[in-house]
């Protein structure tokens, strides 16, 4: 376990999150800067209850850069009635407000990367101050957390809901049920490439129901993929107990991560020309992409071949990629 900073936040909220009915405020992190030597950032914050039963702390926006999150909670925000709710829901649309207002994966002050930032410090930087008060204050309160997320504008995946496989099978089961009902047209059995710092595990070592996703990319949404995540947080609160209503979600078809071998790295940047597209099958070997050298005409591409046979769930966005870069991502289809 990660030792914590037991130093007090410096954010303040100005919703009480113990009142009942609905309250709209914010999280106020004072930020000295050029512009404003008494300034603050000010996260938006909602926070329904009513009466005794869970409470699901909704997140989007941890990284600035994807927008399903932020559209599903802040139309939740506007619209959930304390009469509909039982227990409590807390909705915070923009995690990293700073990223978000500035359309960027980390922080535009500190270069933070929000995802990465657990457990926080309360006397860091801005993201880690912000990730401190989740850490200590927000995750403590609830059970459930759903935390939104999309490709950005480097990726671009099929649109899942995930879980991750962990030791505690209960907890995971638990997960896993949610993804279920969220309801997105694939749900993930998902692997992180780099799960020091994120908020997912620190969600996951309290022994909190987390479930992700991601819903396409390319750093903007689309109206099937708004759907998808208003659809799907309406589907939580009702599977959770807390939201009145029966579950409306569909068919979902199951994949699965096993390995590292699901992820194609650039090791020469250039020119991408795709090969496959978002939902293809790939057989080992093939090759998913083409990395043409764009220093001169006349030198041969890189190939980059799938490691394992699978389906495409996620490719890189722009055309051209960097030494280092994921360029695809695969998984297999399995068994609900």
């Amino acid at each position: 376990m990660r030792e914590i900073n037991l130093r007090p936040s410096p954010i303040s909220s100005t919703v009480d999150f113990s009142a009942e009915g609905v309250q709209h405020g914010f999280l106020r992190l004072p930020h000295s800067r050029d512009d404003s030597a008494w300034g603050s950032v000010m996260i938006p914050v909602t926070v329904v209850k009513n009466g005794e039963g869970p409470t699901a702390l909704l997140t989007g926006g941890n990284h600035g850069d994807e927008y399903e999150g932020p559209i599903a909670l802040f139309d939740l925000a506007r619209t959930l009635k304390a009469d509909d709710v039982t227990g409590r829901v807390i909705i915070v649309p923009a995690m990293n407000y700073p990223a978000f207002l500035a359309g960027t994966r980390t922080s535009p002050i500190d270069k933070g990367n929000m995802n990465r930032s657990f457990p926080g410090a309360p006397d860091g930087t801005v993201t880690q101050k912000i990730a401190d008060y989740f850490q200590r204050t927000l995750l403590p309160l609830a059970e459930i957390v759903l935390d939104f997320h999309s490709g950005g504008k480097t990726l671009d995946f099929l649109p899942f809901c995930a879980a991750h496989v962990l030791p505690d099978k209960a907890q995971e089961e638990k997960s896993f049920e949610l993804v279920r009902a969220f309801g997105a047209p694939w749900s993930m059995k998902m692997l992180e490439i780099d799960a020091v710092g994120m908020y997912d595990t620190a969600a996951e070592e309290m022994g909190k129901v987390f479930i992700t996703t991601e819903l396409g990319g390319g750093g903007t949404a689309t109206a099937r993929s708004a759907r998808i995540a208003k659809a799907g947080v309406s589907n939580v609160l009702k599977a959770a107990g807390i939201l009145k209503g029966a579950v409306e979600s569909g068919e979902t078809t199951w994949l699965d991560m096993p390995d590292g071998n699901c992820f194609c790295f650039a090791e020469n940047g250039g020119l991408v020309e795709p090969f496959v597209d978002l939902g293809d099958q790939v057989r080992s070997g093939e090759i998913v992409a083409r990395i043409y050298p764009i220093g001169r005409t006349g030198d041969e591409p890189l190939n980059i071949r799938a490691k394992m046979d699978g389906i495409l769930v996620a490719r890189h966005f722009p055309g051209l990629v960097k030494s280092g870069d994921c360029v695809s991502v695969l998984a297999t289809i399995v068994a609900a």
